[in-house]
């Protein structure tokens, strides 16, 4: 029983220590909105960010990873039909937010292989290792665009 509550305790304390790693479903983002930058690479560089949808309940925000490809922000599920995708399919308005800013984009899925491969090298080059799946077709891949 003691052997059982520490390896809980233990547990749940390695969770909240990787809580900003891990996508852990939240409610609204909060910080301060902000217009939308001229170059977004500092946000890029940020190598976790928060990203809000909206769902039937409100306000759901996880934390992503995000790259920057063609001056463009873009955020990854793979190929788990997360519910953050399914938010921005009903719901295409999104927030991000990087330290206190709070930016507000339109998702839209992308299709392009061109821009799907480009996605992947600059995943690469950030992360370390591709994307676990590289097929388009079979993922879920969005650009931002900034709402001014």
């Amino acid at each position: 029983m003691v052997s059982a509550r520490l390896g809980l305790s233990v547990g749940i304390l390695l969770l909240l220590g990787c809580a900003e790693q891990i996508p852990l479903a939240r409610g609204e983002l909060q910080g301060i909105e902000q217009p939308a930058l001229s170059s977004w690479k500092a946000v890029a560089a940020d190598n976790i960010i928060q990203f809000e949808t909206q769902s039937d309940e409100g306000p759901y925000s996880v934390n992503l990873w995000t790259v920057l490809v063609d001056d463009r922000l873009h955020v990854f599920a793979g190929d788990n039909y997360a519910s953050w995708v399914a938010h921005i399919e009903k719901n295409a308005s999104v927030r991000m937010q990087s330290g206190d800013a709070i930016y507000r984009f339109q998702a839209e899925r992308v299709t392009s292989k061109a821009v799907f491969q480009r996605f992947s090298e600059a995943w690469e080059e950030k992360y370390g290792n591709p994307p676990r799946n590289n097929q388009i077709d079979e993922t879920y891949l969005f650009g931002l665009t900034p709402v001014p």
